[in-house]
């Protein structure tokens, strides 16, 4: 199985990546973008066969290593793989 685990901040925090990015695509003239928000992106390959214990564990160790549950919100989605 793989599970791909997204994190972002909260909407609450601020973003100064992003807001670095933003200022950077509008110094370049590129379109019109009005925000830009940066996060991780992560992928976790495992076996278990079980997906409702595949689903506890991901989420264990997104809270408990991947995030910070203070500042950071995260999502995920598993998929079997053959």
């Amino acid at each position: 199985m793989k599970a791909k685990i997204k994190v972002m901040l909260k909407k609450s925090i601020l973003d100064p990546q992003g807001k670095t990015v933003l200022h950077a695509i509008q110094d370049m003239n590129i379109g019109n973008f009005s925000d830009v928000r940066i996060g991780k992106y992560i992928e976790v390959s495992f076996n278990n066969s079980n997906l409702d214990s595949a689903k506890s564990e991901i989420d264990d160790i997104c809270k408990k290593l991947l995030s910070n549950p203070v500042m950071e919100d995260y999502d995920f989605e598993i998929e079997e793989i053959n």
